[in-house]
């Protein structure tokens, strides 16, 4: 592909570089450039790729895209962002592939897996299509799971992806949209056509600092997409949709465009009706807690503002699999007592959960749970008093420590704890944790796994080690039968 046509639509300030060249490969990693390759030096927060041009150079690179002038003389294309012009020559070399497709983005700091999940469940079974899914969990085309990093891949490898979706024969792709994957340009130069928001919480401030930088990045989302759906009953609604450039369909449990009335919730899922100005269909799902209303109307939204009857996307939600790491019920067979494994790693994912197993717990509710390490400290100490506070008993424990010392993070923590708060116990072990919550339990008790989720790994200075807690709870089960 000539240069010239890889640029297209990008913002150039500066050129030496012959756009008639002809470019075999694309890099934004020095190590990955190959001989006639275009490298593109991104300025990142641990490391600037201005700094490996003469590296990129020397293993042949033709040409460098970069918004800094290079400090070498070598042939150069200077930009407005580098970021930007990554997700747009992503774009160029794969041929517009999403340009094939119906793309539809969830964003919100909670629901967004289960949201997207469930979507492509409806979406398969009302439409016949083919679906692809990127998110958190993995990337799905159609049956087939490709593993990922990221909720949101970069922007190069999201228009691979696509690529491959669409030349996989799927019409839809549903994803999650983080908050990074916005203010890092990785969904720039995509329409989509819907966007949807869940809810906005305290989470990631280390990057963004505030909670209106946080809401405000993703509210950018509702700029570059044919129709919307938002959860009004979230405070940070109107905010979000201030700026919002297409028709905005609104979900709710009291007053909206779409909303739940007579929710009703079991220990095996939830019921409501879901009222509109012109319809009145009554909705069930094999999924309990009561956010899950709220995840199941933004489904239902975005099946509606897609053309999909609400009887129909009601129908296909009846049948749908449980999400991996939501509430998802461990087998516990013999024990009179309940384990559930739920990916809560926030203060109001954490307050959600166990607000959610309150409703139907008829015992003690034990939450084990944690924090991560190199991540938001502020929320640590607000997880502690959310999690002593909802639970008859927390049982604090290790997450995912990565670089820093799991007791320090812990400490944090039991900073948010006073002595009214209720009762609490510190094991820093997991596995231990998880142990000590099984042997104490008693009849009808609801022990919480929170944090892991769908993860099958715990990360220990960097290292990722095996830990699934469906086999830790069934390990132990073992001990106790003994």
């Amino acid at each position: 592909m000539k240069l010239k046509e890889l640029l297209q639509g990008v913002e150039i300030l500066e050129s030496t570089a012959d756009m008639e060249l002809n470019i075999r490969q694309v890099a934004y990693d020095s190590r990955k450039v190959e001989r006639g390759g275009l490298f593109v030096a991104v300025s990142g927060f641990a490391t600037d790729g201005n700094r490996f041009i003469p590296m990129a150079m020397e293993k042949g690179a033709a040409a460098v895209v970069t918004a800094a002038k290079p400090a070498v003389d070598v042939p150069y294309i200077l930009v407005a962002s580098d970021r930007l012009a990554l997700a747009q020559i992503g774009a160029n070399f794969f041929g517009h592939p999403a340009d094939s497709m119906k793309i539809i983005g969830v964003t919100g700091t909670n629901g967004k897996t289960s949201v997207t999940l469930l979507l492509k469940q409806v979406l398969e079974k009302t439409l016949g299509a083919k679906v692809g899914l990127i998110g958190t969990m993995g990337n799905l085309i159609g049956d087939v799971a490709i593993p990922s990093d990221r909720t949101t891949p970069e922007s190069f490898e999201l228009q691979s992806l696509f690529a491959q979706m669409r030349d996989a024969g799927c019409s839809y792709t549903v994803m999650e949209v983080s908050s990074h994957a916005i203010a890092l340009e990785r969904i720039g130069g995509v329409h989509f056509a819907v966007a949807a928001f869940t809810n906005l919480t305290e989470d990631h401030l280390d990057f963004h600092k505030t909670m209106e930088n946080y809401c405000d990045t993703k509210a950018l989302l509702f700029g570059r997409c044919h129709s919307a759906v938002a959860n009004c009953d979230d405070a940070y609604f109107d905010r979000i949709c201030a700026n919002a450039a297409c028709p905005v369909l609104t979900t709710s449990t009291q007053k909206g465009d779409l909303v739940a009335e007579n929710v009703q919730l079991h220990a095996d899922g939830v019921s409501f009706t879901a009222v509109t100005n012109t319809e009145n269909v009554q909705v069930k799902l094999p999924i309990p807690g009561r956010f899950t209303v709220y995840n199941a109307l933004t489904v239902l939204g975005i099946a509606k503002q897609l053309g999909i009857s609400l009887a129909d996307a009601a129908k296909a939600l009846a049948g749908v699999a449980g999400v991996k790491g939501r509430i998802e019920v461990v087998p516990t067979p013999g024990t009179e007592f309940t384990v559930l494994i739920d990916y809560a790693h926030t203060p109001d994912g954490l307050e959600k959960v166990l607000f959610s197993v309150r409703d139907f717990c008829k015992g003690r509710l034990i939450a084990v749970f944690g924090c991560g390490g190199d991540r938001d400290p502020i929320k640590r100490p607000i997880m502690g008093a959310i999690g002593t506070k909802l639970a008859d008993l927390a049982v604090i424990t290790s997450d995912n420590p990565r670089t820093e010392a799991p007791m320090a993070i812990i400490g944090d923590i039991l900073k948010g704890i006073t002595p009214d708060m209720g009762e609490y116990i510190v094991i820093e072990d997991r596995k231990k944790a998880i142990a000590y919550a099984m042997d104490i339990a008693q009849k009808d008790d609801m022990i919480v796994l929170a944090g892991k989720g769908h993860e099958t790994y715990q990360e220990i200075n960097g290292v990722k080690h095996h830990l699934d807690e469906r086999e830790v709870v069934a390990d132990h089960l073992a001990e106790m039968r003994k």
